[in-house]
């Protein structure tokens, strides 16, 4: 049986088992989560979030990004629609890991990082510390904070989740 026969077959598990059609589209604990692609660190397993709790955003790295920016200008868009726009008493969190594939690609392909990250290759990329997870989710977190189009009320927390032990520690507490 090849994989995508198996996940049909979870999929009909979880439809007659799990699914719920009354989750709202906005997430009931007004929180939205930016995490790597890593499969080792899903915010919904992690975390222990329950289905509609929260919304999930990934990328490489978990990485504020313009890609993240436009994203969120849609986020908002989207929940002003749905009766209860994105802003004071809403939570971001942005978890970045430990042993980050985003590291190998700081090191072999710093001119493709660069451009994923919004940046000029060099100085401008080294700080943004992409080997350090402590220091870089301490970055994200500024750099969402001073952002005006950003931060209008959000409470933003930084991060870090350890692949070998399983701990998330809270390194940028909400502010």
């Amino acid at each position: 049986m090849d994989f995508i026969t198996t996940l049909t077959r979870r999929n009909a598990e979880f439809a007659a088992t799990a699914f719920s059609a009354g989750l709202k589209i906005l997430p009931s604990q007004r929180t939205l989560i930016l995490g790597c692609v890593d499969p080792r660190v899903d915010p919904m397993e992690v975390l222990k979030l329950a289905p509609g709790e929260a919304a999930i955003i990934r990328n490489v790295g978990g990485r504020v990004n313009p890609a993240l920016l436009e994203t969120m200008d849609i986020l908002r868009t989207v929940s002003r629609a749905g009766g209860a726009a994105i802003g004071e008493g809403w939570n971001f969190i942005v978890l970045h890991h430990t042993k980050c594939g985003i590291a190998g690609c700081y090191h072999h392909a710093p001119a493709l990082l660069a451009q994923h990250m919004g940046v000029a290759e060099g100085e401008a990329l080294d700080a943004l510390a992409v080997t350090d997870p402590y220091a870089s989710v301490a970055i994200d977190v500024a750099a969402l904070r001073t952002n005006p189009g950003f931060a209008d009320g959000i409470s933003i927390t930084g991060m870090v989740y350890d692949v070998d032990t399983g701990l998330v520690e809270t390194v940028v507490p909400a502010a």
